[in-house]
């Protein structure tokens, strides 16, 4: 593969400094804010409902900038980032890919992050882009900006319904990452092990990958011997949980 393109939230950043500030702003415990996020994620929802149960009027939107006027809006830095992040992406550069980080986050989301000089090739969120994901337009741009065809380029992310599905729809190929909410939650629902070409624990598992599209087994692990899923036995199929109808998410 040529180039690989990374999600942020859940992928590359802890979301947990997020969703502290946002109860904070709310007045409520961390812990009461955290459950609904989680409710919202094994119904499948966005996870901002979570914030529309607290405050059923609420205009999201409306309220970060009432944040950001009130000086706490979005901070990020050094421990915001999952510890696989800059060893993984140092290796993929080296290697000869062109690593791009391209996900859904504010246009103050994206100078934070170039502020922190990551070892990417590119860096841009989808307020800068004006489109967010699932949109098809955004993984258009995803496809201009990886300067590879589709089928070298991969697309990592945790989140089946904004990163897997539309990727792989966008004919990319796809590492569906078991970490976050999502990451976990979905991680064997039968259409992310249908879809993703590959699933992974950890960013530095993609180094591996290299040289591997075009061989990879849809819902395969990310071992090019084919070995099973992480705790199934070589003879031994995966155990597959069903937690929804999945595709109908948004």
């Amino acid at each position: 593969m040529e180039t690989i393109v990374l999600d942020i939230g859940e992928t590359l950043v802890r979301d947990d400094r997020h969703w502290a500030s946002w109860a904070d702003w709310l007045g409520v415990p961390p812990h009461t804010l955290g459950a609904l996020v989680g409710a919202a994620v094994a119904q499948g929802r966005e996870a901002t409902d979570a914030l529309r149960i607290l405050r059923p009027d609420m205009d999201v939107e409306e309220a970060y900038r009432a944040r950001a006027a009130a000086g706490r809006g979005e901070h990020l830095d050094e421990s915001d980032l999952y510890q696989d992040v800059r060893p993984a992406l140092g290796e993929l550069r080296a290697a000869g890919v062109r690593v791009v980080v391209a996900g859904d986050g504010t246009v103050r989301a994206g100078e934070l992050l170039r502020a922190l000089d990551l070892p990417a090739d590119l860096v841009v969120t989808s307020g800068e882009w004006g489109v967010r994901k699932p949109d098809p337009e955004f993984f258009a741009r995803v496809a201009e900006a990886s300067g590879a065809a589709p089928e070298a380029t991969l697309y990592v992310g945790d989140h089946p319904a904004d990163d897997l599905f539309p990727a792989a729809a966008a004919g990319m190929r796809t590492a569906h990452l078991r970490r976050g909410p999502y990451g976990h939650w979905w991680a064997d629902h039968p259409d992310v092990v249908e879809t993703a070409d590959f699933r992974i624990d950890a960013l530095t598992e993609l180094v591996g990958l290299v040289g591997l599209v075009g061989s990879a087994d849809p819902g395969g692990s990310a071992d090019p011997g084919g070995a099973a899923a992480p705790g199934a036995s070589a003879d031994e199929e995966p155990k597959v949980v069903r937690r929804g109808a999945l595709r109908s998410v948004r």
